[in-house]
């Protein structure tokens, strides 16, 4: 299927993630569409990214930002227009899951809201602009974690209810724009980071069986390219009478009855 994603601006929060990433899945997926990846992320990774994009004849940018610091998304969305004029669609994919839980400090809970909620909203308000130009559209990355809890992760847990909550709110505000704004669910999804946190486990890979175990469709993890897949089809033309929903990419694990594991 053509997604009509050629040439299209789409800017990518924590697009700098190693390979494998979620954030790294959706560039390089977007790339291969056609389309314009603008990668944003404070990792120096960005930079060979942008290298192999500029190297296939994309006119991809990295702009490293700290997503946690407002001036410095804002400087980026300045730049971001200087350059293209507009943006097509905006994925806000920013999230650590950084455990800052009930025992932690006040300064580490807002820490976690400044980086996995506030970056969305400041991201988002300095974007406007650009995406008005061009009736565009905002994707946000969300967790089930906002929906199920999971314990010892408050800030991360938190911000992850906001970004839903952000989501039907940017939604109704943005009609007259016809600005669609939606958000993908993401379960048990087999990233770089997980298996860094599997390997931290002393019981990592039992630990893991059990997991897995509980996923209803297929018994797997979700992949990266199916989040990815799911991404580009939401913000494409394909899917142009959709907002304000949140579209799970889970199988399952979310909402069906764990007696059927």
């Amino acid at each position: 299927m053509d997604l009509n994603l050629k040439d299209k601006v789409v800017v990518v929060t924590g697009a700098a993630g190693i390979e494998g990433s979620i954030g790294k899945t959706i560039v390089d997926a977007l790339a291969n569409e056609g389309a314009i990846p603008v990668l944003v992320c404070r990792n120096d990774r960005g930079f060979a990214y942008e290298k192999q994009l500029q190297d296939r004849g994309i006119d991809s940018v990295f702009y490293k930002t700290d997503m946690s610091d407002p001036a410095q998304v804002e400087a980026t969305a300045k730049k971001i227009g200087e350059k293209y004029g507009r943006i097509d669609a905006l994925i806000n994919n920013v999230g650590v899951n950084d455990g800052a839980g009930l025992d932690a400090s006040v300064e580490d809970f807002m820490k976690s809201i400044k980086l996995n909620l506030t970056s969305f909203f400041a991201m988002t308000k300095f974007c406007l602009p650009l995406l008005k130009k061009v009736n565009g559209n905002i994707l946000n990355i969300g967790s089930k974690v906002s929906l199920t809890g999971q314990g010892g992760t408050s800030g991360y847990a938190a911000s992850k209810g906001g970004v839903l909550g952000l989501t039907r709110e940017w939604a109704v505000d943005l009609l007259e724009d016809q600005i669609r704004v939606n958000a993908i669910i993401i379960a048990e999804s087999w990233t770089p980071a997980y298996d860094t946190w599997i390997k931290t486990l002393e019981d990592g890979e039992e630990r893991l069986q059990s997991i897995v175990d509980k996923i209803p469709l297929e018994k797997r993890m979700t992949t990266p390219q199916e989040i990815a897949d799911t991404c580009l089809f939401t913000i494409s033309e394909k899917s142009s009478h959709t907002t304000g929903q949140y579209i799970f990419v889970d199988g399952g694990y979310t909402h069906l009855d764990r007696a059927i594991s």
